[in-house]
């Protein structure tokens, strides 16, 4: 069974870890039998009269379960990672669902769409979360929009950055595009003529390997540079 959880809101500036971080440490605090699939950056508009502390991003942690339905265990451990990690000065959110909750998914994605449009109210989160788990841990608790809007983004299969799948940090400079593959990523020409990445071509990853959650699926995109060449496109300068 598959989980979602999000998180938000749980730094300030300055601060030596942001939410994206906490996100990815949760791998730590997973039960037995649960595996992380990734774990997805979510950006979320900067507008007149939206508080964020940074960039405006929020984080949605992805968990596979061997043993059925874990939530209400997955939960207690968010909340608990949340107490322990989260910066004072905050206002984090919290929200979690599983891919069974069906009327819970199809609201949180609408409310996903919305929230990238125009600014939303807390009580926007809590009518979409429906029955899925939505809770503030501080400060305004304003963290539970982006965390409910996280989760919604990250189901519509079309958004999002992967900070973590795999170890994305282990990659080097140069990687042969069929490493790619037999991780799960997908390696996709950007390139206007439709060149095809080959097994045996290489990457230039500039030290950033930060695939995009499209068609449910990891793909990292990338430009042709020269003959069996590719270089990542988005990275962290550029």
């Amino acid at each position: 069974m598959r989980t979602y959880i999000g998180f938000d809101d749980t730094d300030v500036l300055d601060a030596d870890r942001g939410t994206g971080k906490l996100a990815r440490w949760f791998e730590e605090k997973l039960p037995e039998g649960c595996r992380l699939w990734g774990v997805l950056r979510q950006q979320l508009p900067k507008m007149e009269g939206i508080p964020y502390t940074s960039n405006n991003s929020s984080a949605c942690v992805v968990v596979d379960s061997e043993e059925g339905d874990v939530t209400d265990e997955l939960i207690k451990r968010a909340v608990d990672h949340i107490r322990t990690l989260y910066i004072e000065g905050s206002d984090p959110g919290l929200c979690v669902v599983n891919q069974n909750n069906d009327p819970a998914i199809s609201a949180l994605m609408d409310f996903g769409r919305v929230c990238c449009s125009r600014r939303v109210s807390q009580k926007e989160a809590m009518t979409a979360s429906r029955k899925a788990h939505l809770s503030g841990h501080g400060g305004t608790n304003d963290g539970i929009i982006g965390a409910a809007a996280g989760i919604g983004l990250t189901l519509s299969g079309w958004s999002g950055r992967f900070v973590e799948f795999g170890r994305l940090r282990d990659y080097g400079e140069n990687v042969v595009v069929r490493r790619f593959e037999e991780k799960g990523i997908k390696v996709l020409s950007m390139d206007r003529n439709a060149l095809v990445p080959w097994h045996d071509h290489k990457v230039e990853t500039l030290g950033w390997v930060r695939p995009r959650l499209w068609g449910g699926i990891p793909v990292l995109p990338v430009v042709n540079v020269g003959t069996g060449l590719w270089r990542v496109v988005g990275t962290k300068e550029h």
